[in-house]
């Protein structure tokens, strides 16, 4: 969360007024802020949601279409928001059965608004435009009075504790969707492994499955075994 302009500078071996003009340069972007003497990581160090879908595509893409497989014959399904959640919603829509899907995002609302066969229910709350879906205590409350058999959300990062969220409001809407589903499939790709977010969501348990595109390393992925997790690399 901090580090000194003495440590960067030795551990990037360069000098340290090359680490401070960088360092304000970063403090200009908003992707950190500047003290005296280093930097401390931003409050919140999630990229938008616009900026996020232009990240690896091709691997969220597959991860998305693995993800219609392993959804079988269910008929209610949750959807979260972010970028690899989206990506599923669009391999969703080509679904050629009846499906209703709970989400709190406009945009996955919307892709899957093109198929006659799929009901969509938005949840309510205060809309984030960034992220482009609801949070709050309303979100929390409607999603109380629902059951579905499968939750499929993304993830900011994965590592030995489980699954943890950048964001406060939508980790508390991902943990209530989990708590409301029977199975929950956390798509995410390799970038978000051995990384640890705001707020956990979900831990490694039998209930939980990882659909990612690359193995974990050993350490990460005996976390699997012993909560007896599975995972799904495509």
């Amino acid at each position: 969360p901090a580090m000194r302009v003495s440590e960067l500078a030795e551990e990037l071996e360069v000098s340290s007024e090359t680490i401070r003009r960088d360092l304000n340069q970063l403090d200009d972007a908003g992707r950190l802020s500047r003290t005296y003497g280093g930097a401390v990581r931003s409050q919140v160090s999630e990229p938008h949601l616009a900026e996020r879908l232009g990240h690896f595509v091709e691997e969220r893409q597959a991860i998305a279409r693995h993800a219609v497989e392993l959804m079988g014959e269910a008929e209610t399904i949750f959807i979260g928001g972010g970028a690899t959640p989206l990506h599923f919603a669009r391999a969703l829509r080509s679904i050629t059965r009846r499906l209703t899907v709970l989400t709190p995002a406009l945009r996955v609302a919307a892709e899957l608004s093109e198929n006659t066969n799929i009901q969509i229910m938005c949840l309510p709350g205060l809309f984030d435009g960034k992220e482009g879906m609801v949070t709050g205590p309303e979100t929390l409350a409607a999603i109380r009075r629902y059951h579905a058999p499968l939750a499929f959300v993304g993830a900011s990062a994965i590592d030995a504790g489980g699954v943890s969220e950048a964001m406060l409001g939508p980790s508390e809407v991902y943990r209530e969707m989990i708590e409301c589903a029977q199975t929950v499939y956390v798509l995410a790709d390799h970038s978000k492994f051995n990384s640890r977010s705001l707020k956990y969501i979900t831990g490694w348990n039998e209930n939980t499955h990882l659909v990612t595109d690359q193995h974990p390393d050993e350490p990460l992925l005996a976390q699997f075994g012993d909560g007896k997790a599975s995972l799904h690399v495509v």
